[in-house]
């Protein structure tokens, strides 16, 4: 995924892969290779890459073990991954145990609602993988429209679609003109 990341980003910032080998030092052939998932750059690669792309290594980082399967390639989900922004944390309530089970968490997030009762608990933590893939069905960190939700995210007919297990509480069908972003996986 750290490739298809690395390629969009490029391409987005109108920087063609000549450049970029140029600014980074990084043979073209190999570049190429790191662009099509044939290859993970080292450590210092990628960090000479997000110099040259100008955007944060860590979020990159998030990104670099992992591999999109193909519903993932065909739902564009890459496209909703916010490679260029970091969590702005007004307050940090306490430390807590991270389970070792949930080993590749970035943070607990406290849940605010009863959305995903009874399996997750309003006022209980989440732990969070920035940038970690959510398979179809699977439970992940969404923003919404400036709003945050942990909901099971659906692939259905081309579109994603955001499902609490809380039956009360109805499915989001994500449209173009939404503001959509997903911020990463839960463990539970």
């Amino acid at each position: 995924m750290i490739g298809n990341m690395i390629s969009k980003i490029r391409k987005e910032k109108g920087i063609t892969k000549t450049e970029l080998a140029r600014q980074t030092d990084i043979n073209i052939g190999h570049l190429t290779h790191i662009e099509k998932g044939e290859r993970n750059p080292s450590h210092k690669a990628l960090k000479s890459i997000c110099y040259a792309l100008n955007v944060p290594y860590q979020e990159l980082l998030y990104t670099y073990d992992q591999e999109l399967s193909d519903e993932q390639l065909e739902y564009k989900y890459i496209n909703y991954i916010p490679y260029n922004q970091v969590p702005a944390i007004s307050k940090i309530d306490e430390y807590i145990e991270c389970p070792y089970d949930f080993s590749n968490a970035s943070f607990a997030y406290k849940v605010p609602d009863s959305s995903m009762e009874p399996l997750i608990r309003e006022g209980s933590y989440a732990y969070i993988e920035i940038n970690g893939l959510i398979e179809n069905r699977a439970i992940g960190l969404f923003k919404l429209n400036g709003d945050y939700l942990i909901r099971r995210l659906m692939y259905k007919n081309g579109k994603f679609v955001l499902r609490a297990d809380n039956k009360e509480i109805k499915d989001i069908n994500i449209s173009s003109k939404d503001q959509f972003q997903i911020i990463g996986r839960v463990y539970i």
